[in-house]
């Protein structure tokens, strides 16, 4: 379902789910098959399987995993059990609201369906969560079309971390608008930072460009500007894990940065995302909550000290790029474009008629 040849970033088959560890690509594509509704939270925790809009499908097959697993025939009684799995589900990472859209979903089609026996009800969630899936690649080609307007031919685009498959159920949100430019015909080079500490882009946005056959060239992070002060980027396009009513957005760390560095060569900077990624409930970006994970991942790489043994390391996972930065954030709705607080409360409509809004 990835679109991309050979690979599924996750898939539902004989009631287990089985996802590509993406902690072994690009050396190894190896497969996780999960049967139990923790080994999926665990691999979302391990950053086997990441990215917002992939964590959300993850914890929706997860849920539904759950329900398949539990052994109580009584519907109220199954609906307890249901809640306090979803609970365990909606604490495997803090930053990607996608995660817990995804729960409230499945948890409020148990709520409407209260008056169903439990296999029904079982069969439900299964089926609904194979549903997001589907809906996701679907809405991830909506966004391509929308945002490959903004690439001209002949443009460099730079990129961070990954938003392409892997990070989603399939085909992408910021590598989705660059493929889908890429798939308009235009020629295009994309510019790949590598992501530190744990190189995303290095180790997965550069291998999904290679399959797909798209021009790239990966750099440190630390080049990016050096490329703009020398005219060789024309626009940036990435992801997002959590996007505040007023527009602020929060992505792997080293986003905000990139868009310092974008206003200050007046160079747009763009954000693909879709409207699950919107938490309406946060006035700003300050309320997002901020993951922090193990300082090993600074301090080490491929099991290999980098710094002096004991070395104390900060290991932020995102940060937070305000409103003002942002040339205009792409949805499967269209292209909000500044002020953007007035452009996303205009969303909030759309937002009320998508299913489990």
């Amino acid at each position: 379902m990835s679109d991309i040849p050979g690979y599924d970033t996750i898939r539902w088959q004989d009631n287990a789910v089985i996802m590509i560890d993406q902690r072994r690509l690009p050396e190894e594509e190896v497969y996780l098959t999960c049967t139990d509704y923790r080994e999926v939270v665990e691999a979302i925790r391990a950053l086997a399987i990441r990215g917002a809009p992939a964590i959300g499908v993850a914890a929706a097959m997860a849920a539904a995993l759950g329900a398949l697993g539990c052994s109580e025939t009584d519907p109220r009684a199954f609906q307890r059990h249901f809640q306090d799995i979803c609970q365990v589900i909606a604490k495997a990472r803090p930053t990607a609201v996608n995660l817990t859209w995804a729960v409230q979903r499945m948890q409020t089609l148990v709520a409407a369906n209260g008056d169903l026996g439990v296999p029904a009800l079982k069969e439900k969630l299964v089926a609904e969560a194979q549903a997001m899936l589907a809906e996701d690649i679907r809405i991830n080609r909506q966004m391509g079309a929308h945002g490959q307007t903004l690439i001209h031919d002949g443009d460099a685009v730079l990129t961070h971390c990954n938003a392409g498959g892997l990070a989603t159920g399939g085909y992408g949100t910021a590598i989705g608008v660059i493929r889908a430019a890429w798939e308009a015909g235009k020629k295009i080079q994309v510019w790949v930072d590598e992501t530190r500490p744990v190189l995303q882009g290095a180790r997965l946005t550069a291998w999904e460009l290679g399959k797909l056959g798209i021009p790239h060239i990966l750099i440190p992070d630390n080049a990016a500007a050096a490329l703009m002060a020398k005219g060789r980027v024309n626009c940036v396009v990435v992801g997002a894990d959590r996007i505040a009513a007023n527009g602020d957005v929060a992505n792997k760390i080293g986003t905000y940065g990139v868009a310092v560095w974008a206003s200050y060569h007046h160079i747009p900077f763009y954000v693909a995302a879709p409207l699950s990624t919107f938490d309406f409930t946060l006035s700003d970006g300050s309320q997002i909550p901020i993951e922090e994970r193990d300082p090993a991942e600074v301090t080490r790489m491929h099991g290999r000290g980098i710094a002096p043994a004991g070395c104390p390391a900060l290991n932020l996972a995102f940060d937070v790029t305000p409103h003002t930065l942002i040339a205009g954030i792409i949805t499967e709705h269209g292209i909000c474009r500044p002020p953007l607080p007035a452009a996303v409360a205009a969303l909030q409509d759309a937002a009320r008629s998508c299913p489990g809004a």
